[in-house]
């Protein structure tokens, strides 16, 4: 199968070509959502992040 990469299980083969296929799999996903997430803060998250330094502050 991947002779030419000394690889001659085709077991071994597999677990190879499913790596590089799930290492591009990645990097596409990545580049496709790449800054992607920019989501409106909520009032709720506001007055949580105030309320959280005001008592970090106090320790």
């Amino acid at each position: 199968m991947l002779g030419f990469l000394g690889i001659e299980d085709k077991w071994v083969a597999l677990a190879y070509m499913l790596c590089l296929a799930s290492t591009l799999l990645c990097v596409v996903y990545g580049v496709l959502n790449w800054n992607r997430g920019d989501t409106k803060v909520e009032p709720d998250d506001v007055r949580w992040a105030e309320k959280e330094k005001k008592v970090e502050e106090e320790m």
